[in-house]
């Protein structure tokens, strides 16, 4: 294989991404945050620096993560292949049921919680009109996997069922959206970087998934009690097209329903040993 450069290897992705990249032997740099990268040979770079659940407090790091530190690499550096992870959030505006790659994207400046959107929007756009031909980009719907210290949906209702025994929603049971492993993640992105054809893939699990399905397996395993607030809002993303990804890898994603067992003893694991 290939060399490999994985940029954010200490977030969730990133070091679930170097854990397999070492596991099956291949050539694989690891580079610090702080790790000047100028003029240096980084083969099939994957870019996984980022924020996600705490980009509202932390507008100014999100910005410099997800548009100025790309700057610096796809100026500064050389590389065979370059993937830029970025979310399938840019779709949350769109007025389709179904989100595809070529899809036109709708941003709001004025609105603080598109500030996200904003600047992964401006981060693809770097990287495919200044980072040459190898360039692209991996829209990632809602990642799930043993992430035990993160604000994400999944992860905090996860450990609230099994630290508390009582999960409270502030969206109501009708509202759904997409989640994707983070071992079917890991395993796209590698592809991507080698093989990808096309300038954008959609990296997610190609189904919606209410909260009324996925506390009803989280409290049939857990023995949790569930509670939505009064007048919860209803948020239904559209769902997320894989059929790029399909074609071009065979990829066949997880269903989160079918692996939350799983996932609650991960999670249980993981909570005793913390």
């Amino acid at each position: 294989m290939s060399k490999i450069t994985v940029l954010g290897a200490s977030g969730f992705i990133g070091s679930h991404l170097a854990k397999k990249l070492r596991a099956s032997g291949a050539d694989c740099f690891l580079p610090g945050r702080d790790e000047d990268l100028a003029g240096r040979e980084l083969g099939h770079v994957i870019y996984c620096i980022g924020l996600t659940a705490d980009f509202r407090t932390r507008p100014f790091d999100t910005v410099e993560a997800h548009v100025c530190k790309l700057l610096d690499v796809l100026r500064g550096s050389r590389y065979d292949s370059f993937v830029y992870l970025s979310s399938t959030r840019v779709y949350s505006s769109g007025e389709g049921e179904v989100a595809e790659e070529a899809d036109a994207l709708r941003v709001r400046p004025t609105e603080a919680g598109d500030l996200y959107n904003i600047s992964k929007v401006m981060g693809e756009s770097a990287t495919l009109n200044c980072g040459g031909p190898g360039a692209r980009v991996a829209r990632l719907s809602n990642v799930y996997g043993g992430d035990f210290t993160s604000d994400n949906f999944l992860s905090e209702v996860l450990r609230d069922a099994i630290t508390s025994g009582e999960v409270v929603l502030r969206t109501s049971p009708g509202s759904a959206k997409d989640y994707v492993s983070i071992d079917d993640v890991v395993e796209g992105l590698v592809r991507i970087a080698l093989g990808g054809r096309e300038r954008i893939y959609n990296v997610a699990g190609g189904a919606n998934v209410t909260n009324r399905e996925l506390l009803a397996s989280v409290s049939a395993l857990t023995n949790c009690r569930v509670e939505f607030e009064a007048g919860a809002p209803e948020v239904v993303f559209p769902r997320i097209s894989v059929e790029r990804m399909r074609a071009d890898f065979g990829f066949e994603p997880a269903s989160v329903l079918g692996e939350m067992r799983r996932l609650v003893n991960l999670y249980t694991e993981g909570m005793r040993e913390r």
